[in-house]
């Protein structure tokens, strides 16, 4: 008896108690707690993008070209002449300037929503025929049948443009593993709102990215609002970059009212996806000024909030504070201005001018007819 005694004694001691598989378990948890906080922790480290003058001028021109555009779409719409929706992105140029700079134009991939203006024009395109695509005319880049929200560009590498909120986020998945299965070397660009950030097919998304290793990094342009309800009201995580981590997605939380912030988080979740890593999810925390969509009063705002935010945090004011306190005078950054507007103009009488569509397109491009 004193035997068996002491061998189930043995075997006892051999077996890890619960204790043990909670230690274990919460070593575990630990280290991956840690990977998928190490590129914000990156971020933290690096700080803002470190660009020569010339850059920053580049930036301020990039964003400046948006917010002129944009108000001039505005303007447009209001006489009638935009028809449709139309999501103005004023407010939100240093996220799309900041990402779009630091990809790689010959094998990276961009998708987003309808709020897609400022995502064209941070790739370089020429604003005629995006003003000509939002006025419905046949010179527009989807050859005036897209409209505002359709945007679509393959030369460009750039797939809309969507009015599904969410789909978006699907379909990117979809590309990042075509650049896999081809092993071109690039990525997909995913943006979506924080509105959007609560849909199903999102998550189903995270799932089969990190499954499957894809290069793809989510942005979500966190604007506060959705549509017109605040974050707080309709979200239970309101952090939206930790919402990858039940998915092993490290997160990254970003001032997306800060060009050059926006330009170092892009370094490093780039450098991270074309490693081989898998995805990255990032929150952009942005604003914009204008309703959701032009018909959008806003009403659940108050104008000192907006205002607020345009004294203090405007991402074109703030890197042209930082231009002249490096040397910048004053005259040449109002000379830039004068001709960015002067290049809208030109681009809206280009579309006033252009004719829309022969009534024989509306049967084309309806299915795919090459294979």
């Amino acid at each position: 008896m004193a035997k068996a005694a002491a061998k189930k004694t043995a075997a006892k001691s051999n077996k890890p108690s619960a204790k043990g598989k909670s230690a274990a378990a919460a070593a575990k948890a630990g280290d991956e707690d840690f990977a998928l906080r190490s590129l914000q922790q990156a971020l933290e480290e690096q700080g803002r993008y470190d660009a020569g003058e010339d850059e920053k001028l580049a930036f301020y021109k990039q964003m400046l070209l948006i917010r002129r555009f944009e108000e001039r779409a505005g303007q447009l719409y209001g006489l009638g002449l935009i028809g449709g929706f139309c999501h103005l992105y004023i407010g939100q140029e240093a996220v799309a300037i900041g990402l779009q700079s630091a990809l790689d134009n010959d094998k990276d991939s961009v998708i987003t929503g309808y709020r897609d203006h400022g995502h064209m024009l941070a790739y370089g395109i020429d604003p005629n025929v995006i003003m000509a695509e939002l006025t419905g005319r046949q010179a527009g880049i989807s050859k005036g049948k897209g409209g505002s929200m359709h945007m679509f560009s393959t030369e460009h590498k750039f797939y809309g443009g969507h009015g599904i909120v969410g789909a978006q986020v699907a379909l990117g998945g979809g590309l990042a593993l075509a650049h896999k299965y081809r092993k071109d070397g690039g990525l997909c660009l995913a943006y979506f709102g924080d509105g959007a950030a609560n849909q199903g097919q999102v998550y189903e998304t995270f799932n089969m990215a990190s499954l499957w290793k894809l290069p793809i990094v989510f942005v979500i342009e966190n604007n506060g609002y959705a549509m017109g309800t605040a974050v707080k009201r309709s979200s239970a995580e309101t952090e939206f970059y930790r919402r990858g981590t039940a998915f092993q997605i490290p997160g990254m939380d970003v001032d997306g009212m800060d060009v050059l912030a926006v330009r170092q988080s892009a370094e490093i979740a780039y450098k991270y996806v074309r490693e081989g890593n898998g995805p990255v999810l990032m929150e952009l925390n942005t604003y914009r000024y204008r309703g959701h969509s032009m018909s959008d009063p806003a009403k659940y705002r108050t104008r000192e909030e907006v205002q607020d935010v345009r004294d203090h945090k405007d991402p074109i004011e703030r890197l042209k504070k930082e231009l002249i306190e490096a040397g910048a005078a004053e005259d040449e950054l109002k000379a830039i201005d004068k001709e960015i507007r002067a290049r809208v103009s030109q681009a809206a009488d280009f579309a006033e001018s252009s004719p829309e569509p022969d009534p024989s397109e509306l049967y084309t491009d309806v299915l795919v007819e090459e294979y």
